[in-house]
């Protein structure tokens, strides 16, 4: 964006810049001819550069003067670099402070002009520990004598990765209860994200109604997103939550846990079933050890010759029998 016509980039303050620092002698901010300078800066159009820096890096802003030529830094010579949003002067040097530039408040420490390099026609910035709020347009105005010899504007695109997408499933076990619900978590981004909920069997994005999805500016300026999907209870679910990044041309994607899940309870049911196998198995063997024994013994009671017993007379006379009944066969 362009300076506004009846002031200077401001510095840090409403004051129009001619006005808090009187940059010039003779009164020429002042004078119709600087208005028809302002104006006719203002109506000419700079070819936009764009260049991207990660948030906490550092990044240059380009602004040469196409011969290079030499610059006397105390003749009458201003430099400034501002933005639009907040409207300020990032940083600046003025002619009637050679020995040192300038930098706003709220660039103080990060924003460098470079004295040396601007006697060689370099009037490029250096920023240092890039901000989500330096995602925006930096403009470059030199004049020199009261005459603009350069205007540059120069588009930076901040970015920061997203962390990968975090799944959870929460939801009905059986069909007959509601729906199931996955939530996509992914945090610490910038720009603002799109996210995608994709149904991997056809590869086919999944409609939006069926979403919820929240995206919050956290504390350090960078996005968190939520998103939340339902979708009728079936036994296996297989989608995917998809975060892009149109910065860096980066998709970051997430297989939903909701099937391994189902996979963990199948192989749970499996390991029931069998537990519950081996507590058959160890019940009907005892019963089977004891159907043996008595079959065992139903056998050997079958075999066996059955005694009675008919009290001590009894025993003395086969006894007494056996006796009598052998004997003829000793004599012999």
């Amino acid at each position: 964006m362009l300076l506004k016509c009846r002031y200077l980039p401001s510095l840090g303050t409403s004051q129009p810049v001619w006005k808090k620092h009187r940059l010039l002698s003779g009164g020429f901010f002042s004078s119709p001819g600087l208005l028809l300078l302002l104006l006719s800066s203002l109506l000419a159009e700079s070819e936009v550069k764009e260049i991207h820096a990660m948030v906490g890096s550092d990044v240059e802003f380009s602004c040469l003067y196409p011969d290079r030529n030499h610059f006397s830094l105390n003749d009458q010579l201003f430099v400034y670099w501002q933005i639009e949003n907040p409207q300020i002067a990032v940083a600046y040097y003025l002619s009637n402070e050679s020995t040192r530039t300038h930098a706003d408040d709220r660039y103080k420490n990060r924003a460098h002009l470079s004295l040396e390099r601007m006697k060689q026609g370099d009037f490029s910035l250096h920023l240092q520990n890039v901000t989500p709020q330096d995602n925006q347009e930096f403009t470059c105005l030199i004049f020199s004598n009261a005459e603009k010899v350069l205007h540059e504007t120069v588009r930076l695109h901040v970015a920061a990765n997203f962390s990968t997408p975090v799944i959870s499933t929460s939801g009905p076990i059986t069909p007959d209860q509601e729906g199931l619900t996955l939530t996509c978590i992914s945090r610490n981004g910038f720009p603002k994200p799109n996210l995608y909920w994709i149904n991997r069997t056809d590869n086919s994005l999944i409609d939006e109604a069926l979403q919820n999805n929240t995206v919050s500016l956290n504390e350090w300026g960078l996005y968190d997103v939520i998103s939340t999907l339902t979708v009728p209870w079936v036994a296996h679910v297989n989608v995917s939550c998809s975060i892009e990044n149109v910065v860096l041309h980066q998709n970051l994607t997430s297989i939903s846990q909701a099937e391994k899940s189902t996979g963990n309870n199948d192989s749970f049911t499996g390991n029931l079933q069998e537990h519950r196998s081996q507590n058959a198995i160890f019940i009907i063997l005892p019963l089977l050890l004891v159907v043996a024994v008595a079959i065992v013994a139903w056998v050997c009671r079958a075999k066996c010759p059955h005694r009675h017993y008919r009290g001590p007379g009894t025993v003395a006379r086969e006894l007494t029998g056996r006796i009598i009944s052998l004997s003829p066969k000793l004599k012999h």
